[in-house]
């Protein structure tokens, strides 16, 4: 995340604040189920932005006696974009090269982190940051766009401000009640089924800004508050304990939990607030902590940090299977991803960003072409950097002609629906009371007891996209089966499926249940639903319940309790699913959560080793 522009007056401290913020992103988006409110970090940046705008500007007011708007812009400009596009293209280059489905929708993207409405254009397209498993290549420029608005906006507003008054408490009431209007909007728009709206939304996640900004406005004039001898002994103990607070909030803040958008968010940016008040001033012990010279070098690369280190993780998974719960097969996915991403960012950091920030685009590029004189003697004007430099920029713009427009895990969706819509054609009778339905078979056994396994003709399956996918693997292990399956459904679609079969008298007596990939149990309903269905079913039926694989913070909890609810009734088993993709994550497509050609296969065969395990009862 950008930082403000360094100037005269610098708050020692703020670099470590900028490392923790995007420390906690990076751990969320290494590891999703164990640092589960690590997204709060974009909200210590929103904070940090506000403030140091602000306070920035009001200096610039104070001094000169005017706002220089074209100015300020300007060296927004030097700073935001160097990094932004050597990023954009960059990736896009690698993405063609490395794996196709890297660039689905990157046209889209693209536009919208050149315009800087990446939050507006994802939002239009319907994107859902927390549940999309196969996500986007600049799916975190969403923030840099939030901030990039009220870079190009809030001058303006703050300019008319001042010249409407000049008392600093009218000035910080408004700043307060924008901030509390935003608060306002998110709770009044959220949506439990997909929070990315609010989440996404200028209008609804503005209000860290705002409150840095009354933080600025609270601060403007200090110097009474820092010879305060109270606010020098409190200084570091609310440092501490608004930290403290933060860490504690990152663990245990969940995306989805409705009191995050009514409440958690705040808290959130408040606690934000705080860490930042007390760092103006004489040094303190929470000074001292956060001018620690390794978060120090972190925090003044955390632009490119942030920039770079979603794009790199995408391109190490190509290479590198993710397994059912992190990035990668251990530590290796991890140490490259985070070497790879701070490297990346030390070189943006050294020999662009500051050269740019400090010198001007013109400037810089002319160093750059001098430097390179020797060899542009041997190789031709422009040079080894401007031939690189070409290269890349050809690369990305095949990349954005070529690029697909689904990704092969939606291909293999659909192309599994196509067999689902075929076989069904066939097999599945149309009257009721057919031979295979409930009434006629609750006095025979589920398959003869020399059978290891049951003939096809036996058995359905309902499910989402993941039973979607693996349909033809499915059809090829146990033929004749019957399967519903569709994606998005969640537990709450399927005791309707299940009793409308019942009802036909088509319902078979060996019984797939796969509902957990969208959603699990994070609502009771959910429970509920499933429990509605095993008694539909009744205790005469064997059933499978084929476990939940995705990077959802809530997988190993929904899967905890598959398994608790299974041991309830004799009659269900859980296919370990989960399991099979964490010892052999290379079954997956790049989402992370559907089966690829060979996963199918290990898919339909972990069904049949659960029904081998069941046995016909």
């Amino acid at each position: 995340m950008p930082p403000a522009v360094s100037g005269g007056g610098r708050i020692e401290g703020l670099d470590g604040l900028r490392a923790f913020a995007v420390l906690f992103v990076l751990v969320f988006h290494l590891w999703p189920t164990t640092l589960p409110g690590g997204f709060l970090g974009v909200d210590v940046f929103f904070v940090i932005s506000g403030y140091l705008i602000t306070t920035l500007l009001l200096r610039e007011k104070k001094k000169t006696g005017r706002i220089a708007l074209s100015a300020f812009w300007i060296r927004r400009a030097r700073r935001l974009l160097p990094a932004l596009l050597l990023v954009v293209f960059s990736a896009v280059a690698t993405a063609w090269l490395v794996n196709e489905d890297l660039l689905v929708n990157i046209r889209r993207q693209v536009f919208g982190a050149l315009t800087f409405s990446t939050n507006w254009v994802e939002i239009v397209a319907g994107t859902d940051y927390f549940a999309d498993s196969a996500r986007s290549l600049f799916v975190t420029f969403w923030s840099l766009a939030v901030e990039e608005q009220f870079y190009l906006f809030w001058p303006i507003l703050l300019l008319g401000l001042i010249t409407l008054t000049t008392s600093r408490g009218l000035r910080l009431t408004a700043a307060l009640i924008a901030a509390a209007t935003s608060v306002a909007l998110m709770a009044v728009l959220y949506n439990p089924q997909s929070p990315t709206r609010v989440y996404y939304g200028t209008d609804t996640h503005s209000f860290g800004l705002m409150i840095g900004v009354a933080l600025a406005f609270a601060l403007s004039d200090s110097d009474r508050l820092l010879s305060n001898k109270l606010w020098s002994a409190l200084r570091p103990v609310i440092g501490f304990a608004a930290l403290a607070g933060l860490m504690v909030l990152v663990v245990f803040v969940e995306s989805e939990a409705p009191w995050t958008y009514h409440g958690g968010l705040l808290l959130a940016s408040i606690l934000s607030a705080a860490t930042v008040s007390v760092l103006p001033g004489h040094s303190t012990i929470f000074t001292k902590l956060c001018k620690i010279r390794a978060l120090a070098w972190v925090g003044e690369r955390s632009y490119g940090i942030y920039l770079w280190h979603w794009p790199v993780l995408l391109v190490v998974l190509t290479f590198i299977p993710a397994s059912a719960d992190s990035i990668g097969s251990g530590w290796v996915a991890v140490a490259i991803v985070i070497f790879t991403t701070f490297v990346l960012s030390a070189a943006s950091f050294r020999w662009i960003e500051v050269p740019i920030r400090n010198n001007g685009f013109k400037a810089t590029w002319a160093a750059i072409r001098g430097s390179f004189q020797p060899i542009s003697k041997v190789f031709g004007v422009p040079g080894i950097s401007a031939a690189c430099a070409l290269a890349v920029l050809i690369m990305a713009v095949l990349g954005l002609v070529n690029a697909p427009e689904k990704s092969r895990a939606q291909i293999a969706v659909e192309l599994g629906e196509q067999a689902i819509a075929e076989q069904n054609a066939k097999h599945l009778p149309q009257n009721t009371n057919a031979p295979n339905g409930s009434a006629n078979l609750d006095s025979e056994p589920a398959w003869p007891a020399d059978q290891k396994i049951p003939t096809g003709d036996r058995i359905v399956g309902f499910g989402d996209s993941v039973m979607s996918g693996a349909a033809p693997a499915v059809y090829e292990r146990f033929p004749g089966i019957i399967v519903n399956a569709r994606p998005i459904l969640q537990w709450a679609d399927a005791p309707g499926l299940v009793k409308d079969m019942i009802d036909k008298g088509t319902m078979r007596r060996v019984v797939i249940l796969n509902f957990g990939t969208n959603a699990g149990f994070k609502e009771p309903a959910s429970e509920q639903a499933l429990r509605d269905i095993l008694n539909m079913l009744g205790p005469k039926r064997r059933v499978v319940l084929v476990n939940t694989v995705g990077v959802s913070y809530w997988v190993p909890d929904a899967n905890a309790r598959l398994a608790e609810i299974s041991a309830e009734y004799p009659n269900t088993i859980v296919a370990d699913w989960y399991s099979v993709v964490k010892k052999t994550p290379n079954i997956l497509h790049r989402d992370r959560t559907h089966p690829n050609e060979a996963g199918i296969v290990l898919y339909a065969g972990t069904i049949a080793d659960a029904l081998a395990a069941l046995g016909p009862g």
